[in-house]
């Protein structure tokens, strides 16, 4: 399920695109203006962000530019506003799409799903704000680096990006440590113990996803 946070200063919009987004697999945080939009970018991680414009204290545009210091999540601004120059200047300003009010609800659904369908690294993987990056090689919980070995590392993005597959302790020897390794189950379960223990000090549910099969080995949980 995709996390969406929509941002609106009429609650009745938050609840309208609330009511379009659920039945579509979409889990919706609302904002009510541009404060409140910061403060949840800057504790959760979202897949894609639904932007009013015309707000007072803060308007779209500017919140747009905020959002852009901090994220690259997609944005796309949904506003009554349909002037030529004002999509232009949203789209520079950092939005990756925009809709106009009153908009078509299949419609929406489309552009957010083609947006997150080019968002999808499989070198990247995100589970409830626990970020696994292979690029940068770092793990991430709502923006703070967890500080992990490099075979910490590559074990928990093996168990993430096979989401509910069962790893025997051997086969994660050899695909992590390699087939010639003179490694044992109990350096994979002392791997695992430093991985669950420094994840959890961050914050972050671990033992509600990085899963003992009793027997066999682990699998992880979204």
């Amino acid at each position: 399920m995709k996390k969406v946070l929509l941002v609106d200063d009429e609650q009745r919009m938050l609840d309208l695109l609330a009511l379009y987004l659920e039945p579509h697999h979409f889990n919706c945080t609302k904002a009510l203006g541009s404060d409140m939009a910061l403060s949840y970018i800057e504790k959760e991680t979202f897949d894609i962000v639904l932007l009013d414009i015309m707000m007072p204290e803060m308007n779209g545009w500017e919140l747009c530019q905020g959002i852009r210091h901090v994220s690259d999540v997609p944005i796309i601004m949904v506003t009554a506003r349909d002037q030529r120059e004002d999509i232009i200047k949203g789209l520079r300003l950092g939005a990756d799409d925009y809709i106009t009010k009153p908009f078509d609800e299949d419609e929406l659904v489309a552009r957010m799903e083609a947006l997150l369908r080019r968002r999808i690294p499989t070198n990247r993987m995100e589970v409830h704000g626990l970020l696994w990056d292979e690029d940068r090689f770092e793990l991430t919980y709502k923006h703070q680096p967890i500080r992990l070995t490099p075979k910490e590392f590559a074990m928990i993005g093996l168990l993430m990006k096979k989401p509910n597959q069962v790893f025997a302790r051997e086969q994660l020897i050899e695909l992590i440590w390699g087939y010639h390794s003179d490694t044992d189950g109990r350096t994979v379960d002392s791997h695992v113990r430093n991985i669950r223990e420094k994840i959890r000090q961050a914050g972050f549910p671990i033992d509600d996803h990085f899963k003992t099969v009793w027997g066999v080995g682990y699998k992880w949980v979204n």
